[in-house]
């Protein structure tokens, strides 16, 4: 009976993780003609984000950066918040991430120094 219950409670708590607003396949915002489709699961406790797809002047190619996290260990922070840490591909470098989510619409932002400088970017959501 316990593992009956157990098993039910991980798959509610599953499939909570996944009707998250954040779960799904968002857009970068392009950056020197390039973009990519990045998708956004459940990871553990948190959600993370994979490149998918790449794109450059509107056209799909193979970029050494898919299959990448870029999107790292992110969790909610309430009203559409989540702080973790997000990976830039042009430096290589790993910083800290918090992302605020308006329905189709993320804005994500990479910091350093405590949070006083930021890089923004706005993703759109594929599906």
């Amino acid at each position: 009976m316990r593992k009956l219950v157990l098993g039910a409670v991980l798959a509610m708590a599953a499939t909570a993780a996944q009707a998250d607003p954040i779960v799904g396949m968002w857009q970068t915002q392009e950056d020197d003609g390039a973009y990519a489709h990045v998708s956004i699961k459940p990871c553990g406790g948190a959600f993370c984000g994979t490149i998918a797809k790449t794109f450059k002047d509107g056209a799909e190619y193979a970029s050494e950066n898919i299959g990448k996290q870029i999107v790292i260990d992110m969790v909610p922070a309430g009203g559409g918040k989540y702080e973790g840490k997000v990976w830039r591909p042009s430096n290589n470098k790993i910083y800290v991430g918090k992302i605020d989510l308006a329905g189709s619409a993320m804005k994500l932002s990479g910091c350093v120094a405590g949070g006083l400088i930021c890089a923004k970017q706005n993703w759109q959501k594929v599906n």
